[in-house]
């Protein structure tokens, strides 16, 4: 079913239609990257890698739901569908033809990879920034990773029950960080914010969504991310499909460093593919 039909078929029954969400930049020219960023943020968190895609790529940065400039819908309850949903129709409305390259960070991450599970064929590469990996019990053999990825979730629960202490420490937080405006908790974002938290990251399927994508799936993260909990990569490290990069000293930040292997990640495979496509001429 086509996406026009699915919106006409949502109208009818009486459901709310995906948002259109805000394209921050589109740039450049030739294969197409699309990045899209996390939780608390906005599309600055790739400032450091779109000056590095612009010279071969067009790269399209995209508000996600409830931050940046994109809309915050009053019933919203920020799911991973909700999510999907309007970047799905957000992609739509860029009418792009060919198979592309889709960037995630941090929550970014989970929503793409659930959007190329349901999309085989779309995509040339998935590629995503630290993703913030915690599985349920069954997924995670290991005791110890079992014990860290559940202090992580409980630290999550504090902070959506403590408002005045998380408004306060991420004010602080922002203040300080080499990027200005790359995480933001505020009165108006807050709802966004512990909805998708609590939706997305806590009750994520990331696993499940990344074993049905059928795309090559680059993973990027720092050796000083404070939101990857040791020893959680591990089983998605194992997927026959997916490659990490491991950047040393570099934390959740798309940083300079990690935005120049980001940028080679994104081109994995391209001149191989450049090198078919010269020969078929």
């Amino acid at each position: 079913m086509s996406g026009g039909l699915l919106d006409r078929v949502g109208r009818a029954l009486g459901l709310r239609r995906a948002p259109l969400l805000h394209v921050a930049s589109d740039v450049g020219e030739g294969p197409v990257v699309v990045l899209v960023h996390g939780i608390a943020s906005s599309s600055v968190t790739f400032q450091n890698l779109v000056p590095l895609l612009e010279p071969r790529h067009r790269a399209i940065s995209i508000d996600i739901l409830g931050f940046g400039r994109s809309p915050a819908p009053a019933d919203a309850l920020y799911t991973i569908e909700e999510h999907v949903a309007a970047l799905d129709r957000t992609l739509r409305s860029l009418k792009l033809r060919e198979p592309f390259v889709l960037v995630g960070h941090s929550l970014g991450g989970l929503i793409v990879t659930r959007w190329a599970a349901e999309h085989p064929g779309a995509l040339s590469r998935l590629v995503l920034v630290g993703p913030p990996v915690y599985g349920t019990p069954a997924e995670i053999g290991d005791r110890r990773v079992r014990t860290r990825v559940n202090a992580y979730l409980r630290a999550y629960e504090f902070l959506r029950n403590n408002k005045e202490f998380t408004l306060r420490n991420a004010s602080v937080l922002g203040k300080l960080l080499p990027i200005k405006n790359v995480f933001e908790i505020t009165e108006k974002s807050w709802r966004p914010f512990v909805l998708s938290l609590e939706n997305c990251i806590e009750r994520q399927t990331i696993i499940g969504d990344l074993a049905r994508v059928r795309c090559p799936v680059e993973v990027v993260y720092g050796t000083m991310d404070a939101f990857i909990a040791p020893g959680s990569l591990t089983v998605i490290e194992a997927m026959r499909h997916v490659t990490m990069h491991r950047v040393e000293a570099n934390d959740h930040l798309i940083r300079k460093r990690l935005a120049r292997v980001v940028a080679v990640a994104c081109d994995a495979g391209q001149e191989a593919s450049d090198r078919v496509s010269t020969a078929s001429r």
